[in-house]
């Protein structure tokens, strides 16, 4: 009989190539990892892996045997849906990864609203870029996850995470008030961010959607932005806006609070989605289900891109 848990390591590995790379995400020794997997080798009964130099290579038996383990987890995570509704009432932790926007602007009140009804459950929220809530989730870090996507930066699937959505939000030009304005919302994005080629642009650090979305955004523009500042809180490159440090793209949860007369804002025809993302199953657990409910109803009604100036 194949072990479930070294069913999933060998999936890991089909993901990150290296037994080091599974090693680290899961929190083993290499060691343990390819001694484990050398089980699950003679388990099957036949060669899964290649090893070709430092990388490892599934053999075509690997292959299917991580298509066979990606339909096991997933009604594993169905089955222990099913225990918990059959259990009755939500009680223990509930791992939540969120990016900072949504922790600051939606998370507390959907929070509130799972302790009035579930005064058992225990929400774990850790702030977690979208970027890496995929590992976390089949590493089984996080239970649920919120992520968000581009217009220029797509989600890419991710193999054993379903994702659903929760709402979209107008992406905005930040710029300092006393510059010349770009064309408004309706106009051409191009010639809005054009406007601003040649100043300093403030993005967040690399390796972040965010920071992947203004890049392609400014490139789709016809020019690549001269980066002087890398900051990932909102409010910060909103200060430095102010402070005429440079433009920068920035979500409409990244503007909550009262307007800055020193920063223009210029509404863009592009959008930020926000999605819930959980383990492929996992989304009819009365948990998840519970806390996506009440993200929905915590989602404030003016996401709408009323900020807009023209």
């Amino acid at each position: 009989m194949l072990d479930v848990r070294r069913l999933r390591l060998l999936r890991e590995l089909a993901r990150r190539g290296t037994i080091a790379a599974v090693a680290e995400a899961l929190a083993f020794s290499p060691s343990a990892v390819s001694q484990q997997l050398s089980v699950l080798e003679r388990e099957a009964g036949l060669p899964l892996l290649e090893r070709t130099g430092r990388r490892v290579r599934l053999t075509p038996a690997g292959e299917n045997l991580v298509r066979h383990a990606d339909a096991v987890l997933e009604r594993l995570e169905e089955a222990d849906a099913d225990l918990a509704r059959a259990r009755g009432g939500l009680a223990g932790a509930l791992r939540i990864g969120a990016f900072p926007t949504a922790t600051r602007a939606i998370v507390p009140a959907a929070l509130a609203d799972l302790a009035r009804r579930h005064p058992a459950l225990e929400p774990m929220v850790s702030e977690t870029d979208p970027a890496a809530v995929a590992d976390a989730l089949r590493a089984g870090d996080l239970d649920v996850a919120l992520v968000h996507e581009y217009d220029f930066v797509p989600a890419p699937q991710e193999p054993g995470l379903a994702t659903e959505p929760l709402f979209a939000e107008a992406m905005y030009l930040a710029a300092p008030a006393g510059e010349t304005a770009g064309p408004s919302e309706g106009h051409d994005q191009g010639a809005a961010l054009r406007t601003h080629a040649r100043a300093p642009w403030i993005t967040a650090t690399p390796g972040t959607l965010c920071h992947a979305m203004t890049v392609r955004a400014c490139q789709a523009a016809g020019f690549t932005p001269r980066v002087r500042h890398q900051v990932d809180e909102f409010a910060t490159v909103l200060a430095l806006v102010a402070a005429g440090q440079g433009v920068a793209l920035v979500p409409q949860l990244g503007v909550t609070g009262p307007a800055d007369p020193a920063v223009r804002l210029t509404r863009l025809p592009v959008r930020r989605r926000t999605g819930l993302a959980f383990r492929s199953g996992a989304g009819a657990h009365p948990a998840v289900a519970a806390f996506g409910a009440a993200l929905r109803a915590a989602v404030p009604p003016d996401l709408d891109g009323s900020r807009a100036e023209t």
